[in-house]
């Protein structure tokens, strides 16, 4: 699989997909607001395209503040990559974005990853997470 353009540089954000084994990453930096979240909705959209299994790895580990217009899109993929018989993991540790997704009601359907290589493995983190994996169709 080849590696997709960078889609924005705006504002020192970057946000593009790439491949990882036999999965898309979508990578965000910087701030994600109603105003700055349409680079990572078109990296969601452009890394969804095809047809088939699919299988999405979300690194915000480099976000430095995310509000609650991630949530759409993320939950959008994830329905989309379930569908496909497929998933959705995000990378995420910043107290503050587990905060949004406990908040949104959505810790079940994200739980947080230390890495795209832990995404990649299943295998979440927190407390007891690191010994159980996660399932595949639900992550």
């Amino acid at each position: 699989m080849s590696s997709h353009p960078d889609l924005s540089e705006a504002d020192g954000q970057l946000v593009r997909p790439v491949p990882f084994e036999d999965c898309r990453v979508v990578r965000a930096h910087g701030e994600l607001d109603l105003l700055t979240v349409a680079p990572l909705v078109r990296a969601l959209n452009l890394a969804r395209t095809g047809s088939g299994r699919l299988c999405l790895i979300v690194d915000l580990s480099e976000v430095t503040f995310a509000d609650g217009s991630i949530l759409g899109p993320l939950s959008d993929a994830w329905a989309d990559c379930r569908a496909r018989h497929g998933w959705v993991r995000v990378v995420h540790s910043a107290s503050a974005t587990a905060l949004l997704f406990r908040a949104g009601g959505l810790t079940d359907r994200f739980p947080g990853y230390a890495s795209a290589r832990d995404a990649w493995r299943g295998v979440a983190e927190g407390p007891g997470a690191a010994s159980r994996p996660v399932r595949s169709m639900g992550a």
